[in-house]
């Protein structure tokens, strides 16, 4: 089992800059053509700003109880990119030149990433449905409260996890984005469309570098990825909580709702798994020693295995009332 990063790490890493530096162009937007969270709400300079708000207010008003929850969960997992960002620059093996491929595309993704929260937390503050006190109070904690996703600040496990989180919060959002419709808000549906659409663009951009990392080191990235699989994927919002709450306690209901509504369900996280085995062709990797092979028949065969145990999970039932939601 891999614990550290060794030095061909930080060579695969270095002999990637020309790939990351095609990437960046490529699954990346300039701010010239970017969307800003300006042009999907109303705007104050206008005369037609309050009965913009109004007609707002009125559409938010029918957005059932767990949809608003999950909403309030991404907006907070979004709004705490300062610790993904200071997470993302402690990777070992990173070159950490400013204008190297690497760190512009950190700060690149990050400049994206920004706006998610911006445009969420505008549209929550506008609804006239969230205590925003508390929900402030919960993207401070979170913050602060920092996360552990087992990756050891490895680059290998750290792509891992950025593959698949960025496809799950691509599936998250396009899934409010449809229920929101669904219940008659299609600004709401707009804007979380146009998140979800970053996020399909981030996920691309991680999945490519760890297929080219599968060309350079194919049994060190198979051990990598089998052991974030063992330890199971969290969402960097699991120490989510709110004010009097325990740590931890408030991120399980929120996993909850979005379970109950099918915004992401444990069949979800199966089937993300299964696609990265398939993007990756985990079958057919070659190079690999006897370690590698195990762990890559342990791969091919874990998403049965947690079908069979997605389908034996009930729907939550439970009703819990956030602080958040007035």
């Amino acid at each position: 089992m891999i614990t550290a990063v060794t030095a061909s790490r930080a060579e695969v890493i270095k002999w990637m800059e020309d790939f990351v530096n095609e990437k960046i162009s490529e699954f990346l937007k300039t701010v010239e053509d970017s969307w800003q969270p300006a042009d999907l709400l109303p705007d104050a300079t206008l005369d037609t700003f309050f009965s913009e708000v109004k007609e707002l207010r009125e559409r938010a008003r029918d957005l059932s109880y767990d949809l608003l929850a999950v909403l309030v969960g991404d907006t907070i997992t979004e709004e705490a990119l300062p610790t993904y960002e200071s997470w993302l620059m402690t990777i070992e093996g990173l070159p950490s030149d400013p204008q190297g491929p690497w760190m512009r595309w950190n700060r690149a993704w990050t400049a994206e990433e920004n706006r998610h929260g911006d445009v969420l937390n505008r549209y929550l503050y506008l609804s006239g449905r969230i205590n925003m006190r508390e929900m402030e109070a919960s993207t401070q904690y979170l913050i602060a409260d920092g996360f552990d996703l087992q990756t050891d600040n490895d680059p290998y496990r750290s792509f891992v996890y950025t593959s698949f989180q960025e496809t799950a919060t691509n599936l998250s959002h396009r899934r409010v984005a449809q229920i929101a419709k669904r219940e008659g808000d299609a600004m709401l549906a707009k804007l979380c469309g146009h998140v979800a659409a970053d996020e399909a663009r981030h996920a691309k951009a991680y999945k490519s570098f760890v297929g080219k990392i599968f060309e350079a080191d194919p049994n060190e990235m198979m051990l990598a990825f089998e052991d974030m699989m063992r330890k199971k994927i969290v969402m960097p919002a699991h120490y989510m909580r709110e004010l009097g709450v325990d740590l931890g306690k408030t991120f399980g209901h929120f996993t909850d709702a979005a379970q109950r509504i099918g915004v992401y369900t444990s069949s979800d996280y199966t089937d993300i798994l299964d696609g990265l085995i398939k993007e990756w062709k985990i079958d057919a990797v070659t190079g690999l020693n006897e370690a590698g092979e195990r762990a890559r028949d342990y791969l091919m065969a874990l998403p049965d295995r947690l079908k069979r145990v997605a389908e034996r999970m009930r729907v939550p039932q439970l009703e819990y009332k956030f602080r958040w939601i007035d």
